[in-house]
Parts: C-alpha cells; sequence; structure tokens
C-alpha cells in the first residue's frame, strides 16, 4: 500500500510541477530550453563545480542525518530540517547561475517555481504521512 500511495503522490507532484511550469512560461513569456532528460544541464563550468561539491556535501550531510535519525528516533525533525536547507540551497543555485550567467534568464523563474513546489510537496508529505 505504500507504494501505491507514493507513486500516486509523485505523479500528482509531477503534474502540479508541470502545469504550473506552463502556466509560468506562458505568463512570464520564457522561452523552452531543450535539456536532456536524465543530464545535470550545468549553465557553465563554474556551475558544474559548485554543483559537484553541493552534491557531495548533500550525500555526506543526508548520510549523517540518517544515522543519527536511526539512533536517535526523536531527531526526526532534524532530517527534514536538512533535507529541506539542502533542497532550497540547491535550486538557489541553479536559479542564481540561470540568472546570472545564462542565456535565458528567465528560467530561473521556473527554477525557483519548483523549488517551492518541492518544498510544499515535502512538508505536507512529513505532516501528514510521517508525523
Amino acid at each position: 500500500m505504500f507504494w501505491v500511495k507514493f507513486s500516486l503522490l509523485a505523479i500528482i507532484v509531477f503534474v502540479i510541477i508541470s502545469t504550473v511550469k506552463f502556466l509560468l512560461r506562458k505568463i512570464f513569456k520564457v522561452e523552452k530550453v531543450k535539456r536532456k532528460f536524465f543530464s545535470y544541464n550545468h549553465i557553465n563550468d563554474s556551475h558544474r563545480k559548485v554543483d559537484k561539491w553541493m552534491r557531495t556535501f548533500t550525500g555526506i550531510t543526508l548520510m549523517i542525518l540518517a544515522i543519527l535519525v536511526i539512533n536517535y528516533k526523536d531527531l526526526s525533525y532534524l532530517y527534514l530540517i536538512g533535507v529541506i536547507t539542502l533542497l532550497t540551497l540547491d535550486y538557489a543555485i541553479r536559479a542564481f547561475f540561470e540568472m546570472a550567467y545564462s542565456e535565458h534568464p528567465k528560467q530561473a523563474i521556473l527554477t525557483l517555481a519548483e523549488m517551492f513546489l518541492m518544498l510544499l510537496a515535502i512538508l505536507i508529505v512529513f505532516k501528514y504521512w510521517i508525523a
């Protein structure tokens, strides 16, 4: 039953994010940028380097937080705070590089909208299904 709920939630979040991005593209006249499906899509070499360090830091931090949560069940909120902080930082870095160095700076609007929707989905899941 867990996987059915999880799959349904993932589909709903994907549809909402796609719809919002479509509407924002129309409202702000943001041209669609062709990207590879499973690619990092770095803006430039600096973005690639910063993103590499960010992913390494995120992986290490989430492993440490997971170990803490496994050993101390009362600290489950700490993992949520870590996920939210690291997700926000990742999207903020991407939006910064899109705004400052991209040929299409309006893409940052879509990135920030996606960030807020992902954060909202994580908070809803944590509030109603985990806590």
